[in-house]
């Protein structure tokens, strides 16, 4: 799985998206991709940004990459 880093897009920064983690086949995002987003009021937004960033689950999968906005 190879990680990709972009910056959040202006409509997730109004809606207070600090981090987002897709799991998609191609380097860009598609309509058919996994998109997990944390919000800045959740509660364990520590935790959960640490296990999307730990992709190691997916290797053997279709996903090949992991496109990481923050």
């Amino acid at each position: 799985m190879i990680k990709v880093y972009k910056k959040l897009t202006e409509d997730q920064k109004q809606r207070g998206v600090i981090f987002s983690s897709c799991l998609s086949e191609q380097r860009f995002e598609t309509i058919k991709d996994i998109i997990h987003e944390v919000i800045s009021t959740d509660e364990d937004k520590e935790i959960v940004i640490k296990r999307l960033k730990d992709d190691k689950f997916f290797n053997k999968t279709r996903w090949r990459f992991n496109i990481i906005r923050q």
